[in-house]
């Protein structure tokens, strides 16, 4: 039996508050929605139950389209101190190859999904690695699952990052009418390429996913390749290679409810043996110079596949040029499904 490997006592402070700001994120994503539940049924039954009633009201009356209407963002929510902590944590880096012009609108394809697009939030979602500088004149919007705006208080959590959901009514709104330089970001590969989220893997799932290079044709925004060198290597997951038992119930259930039931495994806040947050390793991310697309509202097939063909080629190109910058080998390769 292996035994437990606990954190030494005399760790520095910064390195504590890193843990600390990485435990934020993702115990949140793990149990945000039901501590929202929790906080306004408690009210319910409360002195302040006009408050739980109101917001209520508020929220799935009056403000339900907002995640799809570009969202509200908070440059004080997404500027916190505590994001440089999740960041040196990894750390996590933002590497720009080109420019992006601010009179363009922009859908950045981020791969690959890792178990939890940690280096997508901190890049997109906050300002830890200073976006904004990096990119000047470019507003990026993290699209995650349209699932995650359903409960209550944690929707307004995540709408301060910049966060909208993924439907097409939210990326047309975003693309055509905030006017230029604002940018979605989709996560390509969504909870299908989460399956394939092993250490020293490289395996995408792009083959068919047609939908951002239909929305790219229809808005005649520029498409970005993004890949995150290490996203896969933060966590450990249980062997499920295709076709096996593991991996077939996996894919029902992903299929069934939209949710991929990763079975995966990290460290834990005070040993480093097991547990539900990731392990201290880098994550690059290197973001590609934009493919320029000429707008066209009714695109054909061959069309599409054309554009598709073109973005897989520069993103094997970026991984291709970068990969032995980032901790890979020459023999690695780019597997895309």
């Amino acid at each position: 039996m292996a035994m437990i490997e606990f954190a030494p006592i005399s760790i520095p402070l910064h390195r504590r508050l890193e843990t600390a700001a990485v435990a934020l994120y993702y115990y949140s994503f793990f149990f945000g929605a039901l501590i929202g539940f929790l906080i306004i049924i408690g009210l319910l039954y409360t002195w302040l139950y006009p408050v739980a009633l109101l917001y209520l009201a508020w929220a799935y009356l009056f403000d339900s389209g907002t995640p799809s209407h570009g969202g509200r963002r908070s440059a004080f929510m997404r500027k916190l101190r505590v994001w440089k902590y999740f960041r040196d944590y990894f750390p996590i880096s933002l590497i720009k190859t080109a420019e992006l012009d601010p009179q363009k609108n922009y859908i950045l394809g981020y791969h690959p999904h890792g178990i939890l697009c940690a280096g997508a939030f901190c890049n997109f979602a906050t300002e830890a690695t200073d976006f904004s500088e990096v990119f000047p004149g470019i507003t990026p919007h993290l699209l995650p699952l349209m699932a995650l705006f359903r409960p209550p208080l944690f929707r307004d959590y995540i709408m301060s990052s910049g966060m909208c959901n993924v439907t097409r009514e939210s990326c047309e709104y975003i693309l055509t009418e905030k006017g230029p330089g604002n940018s979605i970001v989709i996560v390509v590969g969504g909870a299908t390429e989460s399956l394939d989220a092993h250490p020293g893997l490289n395996i995408l799932t792009l083959k068919k996913r047609y939908g951002f290079i239909k929305l790219a044709l229809k808005t005649g925004s520029s498409l970005v390749p993004i890949y995150a060198f290490g996203e896969n290597d933060v966590f450990n997951q249980v062997s499920n290679p295709r076709g096996s038992m593991l991996r077939k119930i996996q894919t029902k259930i992903q299929k069934t409810v939209a949710f991929a039931p990763v079975l995966f495994y990290g460290r834990g806040i005070f040993q480093y043996t097991f547990g539900m947050l990731p392990h201290r390793k880098p994550i690059n991310v290197v973001v590609g110079a934009p493919i320029d697309v000429t707008k066209n509202e009714d695109p054909t097939k061959d069309e599409i596949q054309e554009l598709h063909d073109k973005y897989e080629e520069k993103l094997i190109e970026l991984f291709e040029e970068n990969k032995l910058k980032y901790g890979l080998n020459e023999e690695d390769k780019l597997e895309i499904l």
